[in-house]
């Protein structure tokens, strides 16, 4: 089987995220003066092949986050899986 994994990485409530504060002043610049908050992160779309079930393909994805496209310290992440043909 396969699926494609869509993953969301944010920083974690509470971390300094500059880019985000430089978004919510550009934006504030151009006069959109509505926006409370921004959190800038990762998307990240991979395909897991060979995978027998969603449960491993899950196993997969929370593993290769942890371990390498997530800075766990300062950030965390959500991810949906979709199979695929």
């Amino acid at each position: 089987m396969q699926f494609l994994a869509q993953i969301h990485i944010t920083p974690k409530e509470g971390v300094n995220n500059p880019e985000g504060l430089a978004i919510a002043r550009a934006l504030e610049n151009l006069g959109f003066n509505s926006i409370v908050d921004i959190k800038s992160g990762k998307y990240i779309e991979l395909t897991i092949q060979n995978a027998e079930s969603i449960a491993q393909a899950e196993s997969i994805v929370d593993k290769m986050c942890n371990q390498l496209l997530s800075n766990i310290v300062i950030e965390q992440f959500t991810f949906k899986l979709q199979e695929i043909d």
